[in-house]
């Protein structure tokens, strides 16, 4: 007579019997439909469908949610003001400088301006990146929201609420277009642009008087002299170009500006208007030397602009080199 534990084991073999063996396309094709109990990979049509429903339900509410939370924070933010202004922004107050034409994007973490001689094909990059930059500036239609709200502005006349001041790049010879930007002459212009900065209001140097003695003395003469002659341009956002090191200084020759040493005033604050474009400074080197490496260093100088060489806050760094 078999004993309890023999009977416990002939029922758990008996339980866990292994299930008789099919073909494998047999069982495949059961797999996916069950003629039994008529299931498609285990489950009835009306438990695909539960199982449907459910999944559109929840994904649809869910959706509804994200879209009513984008909705709501998109009411808070308005498109031409950011939400965080000034020092509360990343940005912060301290506007950049930057420099055009760049280096081709093969070596975009380059600096050199380098070209050799004065055959077109040797500096074309140059003047097509100067002609590709400046084109918003010539073609007002490039720029959406700019044509009829552009406007002559001077320093004794700002632009009127919802209208922009013009930049005619047009009559800053010798840096044209016309003119192949100089590069032909091996006196390449460097185009300067200050960076945005919204509701930023610069405080000018517009007086001779408690200039910083780190402003070049070129730039201290010129600000004496427009302080006589036309003392209206004071408020500007100066610029100047030098050498980097006092090497670089003896070849880099005279540089000149077009069309002032600077910023205009006029163009401040920055408030995202419609067909906005930034001001522009043309810097000419005259006569670099040729065959060696110059370091430039271009600096924005206003009260509240701050200057670091090694952050190259306020200021930007190039090199030109004219074979």
């Amino acid at each position: 007579m078999p004993t309890i534990t023999e009977d416990c084991i002939d029922g758990f073999q008996q339980y866990y019997s292994r299930p008789p063996e099919m073909p494998k396309k047999k069982s495949f094709k059961q797999m996916i439909y069950d003629d039994e109990d008529s299931s498609y990979f285990g489950r009835t049509i009306e438990s695909w469908a539960k199982i449907g429903i459910f999944y559109i339900i929840f994904y649809g509410v869910l959706a509804a949610l994200v879209a009513i939370c984008m909705w709501a924070f998109f009411l808070t933010l308005d498109p031409r003001i950011p939400k965080w202004k000034l020092e509360s922004s990343i940005i912060g107050t301290n506007p950049g400088l930057g420099f055009r034409p760049l280096p081709p994007v093969d070596n975009v973490e380059s600096t050199l301006i380098w070209y050799k001689g004065t055959l077109p094909e040797n500096y074309k990059h140059w003047t097509d990146s100067l002609d590709e930059f400046l084109a918003v500036y010539k073609v007002p239609g490039l720029t959406p929201g700019r044509g009829q709200n552009i406007y002559n502005c001077d320093y004794n006349q700002p632009p009127p609420r919802g209208q922009v001041c013009d930049v005619d790049i047009k009559t800053w010879a010798p840096c044209t277009k016309e003119n192949n930007y100089s590069y032909h002459k091996s006196s390449p212009c460097i185009f300067l642009k200050l960076n945005k900065i919204y509701d930023w209001r610069p405080e000018f140097y517009n007086s001779s008087q408690n200039l910083p003695k780190e402003m070049p003395s070129t730039l201290k003469t010129y600000i004496s002299e427009l302080e006589k002659t036309d003392p209206i341009k004071l408020n500007t956002i100066w610029v100047s170009c030098e050498g980097e090191n006092p090497a670089d200084q003896e070849n880099i020759g005279v540089v000149k500006y077009y069309p002032i040493r600077g910023f205009p005033g006029y163009f401040y604050p920055y408030q995202n208007s419609e067909g906005y474009l930034s001001p522009l400074v043309a810097v000419h080197f005259e006569r670099p030397k040729s065959g060696i490496i110059i370091n430039v260093e271009c600096k924005a100088w206003a009260r509240n602009i701050k200057h670091d060489r090694k952050d190259r806050i306020g200021s930007v760094h190039y090199e030109l080199l004219i074979d």
